[in-house]
């Protein structure tokens, strides 16, 4: 089979995230964390996985992620960690990831660590979810995710209300939340792609405005 010659843009990703090797970290004692992979596929048009949680699950169930999952005793490291939830949920064999980079740490809403780390994929290898975790796994075209316009607002259930929130809405799916979180930062990041959410500055009470506000200072290369 023919492979597609890779997009320069993951060059480019490569170059400017030299600054984040991706060094397997290990788990603090003592806590829970978790590690997710952000896979892009090499090809001329790059894309994302995500995945879509089942509906049936008790937390978090029907949000869209990153594959991965809480580390568990016998996992190497939180890489190992990222790379065997992965070939669980969506069969992607491990010995298929080029690992490039390992993004900052972050805390979920419900204050959780998790390490995320970026790999490429090939364009063409097969993925299935598995439906006992998972409704499906489907691809977003990185060259989407790029422009603003496409990162509108949807009504979610956040701390206290329902609030606008920041999101992709891709065909069925929507994109927000701790994972819009780590995929803008890493955009910003890596390919510069200045997106923010001063769309939604008024449309906010004061304490959800301010977290905004303080995501795009974070997110500012």
């Amino acid at each position: 089979m023919e492979h597609e010659p890779d997009s320069p843009i993951l060059a480019q990703i490569a170059a400017r995230l030299r600054a984040y090797p991706p060094a397997p970290a290990q788990p603090e004692p003592g806590r829970r964390e978790a590690a997710v992979l952000l896979a892009l596929t090499r090809a001329r048009e790059p894309e994302v996985v995500f995945i879509k949680r089942a509906e049936h699950l008790n937390s978090h169930r029907g949000q869209v992620a990153f594959p991965g999952g809480m580390w568990e005793v016998g996992d190497a490291s939180l890489l190992d960690t990222a790379l065997r939830e992965s070939e669980e949920e969506v069969a992607l064999p491990r010995n298929r990831v080029e690992v490039i980079a390992r993004l900052p740490r972050r805390a979920t809403r419900t204050g959780t660590p998790v390490t995320p780390y970026l790999g490429v994929v090939p364009g063409d290898v097969p993925l299935r979810h598995d439906p006992s975790e998972l409704d499906a796994v489907f691809r977003v075209p990185l060259e989407y995710l790029l422009q603003q316009r496409h990162l509108v607002s949807g009504e979610f259930e956040v701390l206290d209300g329902c609030y606008e929130m920041p999101c992709y809405h891709y065909g069925d799916y929507r994109i927000w939340g701790f994972t819009l979180n780590v995929l803008i930062h890493f955009l910003n990041t890596a390919l510069d792609a200045r997106l923010g959410f001063a769309y939604l500055h008024d449309r906010l009470p004061a304490h959800l405005r301010a977290h905004l506000i303080e995501l795009e200072e974070e997110y500012s290369p």
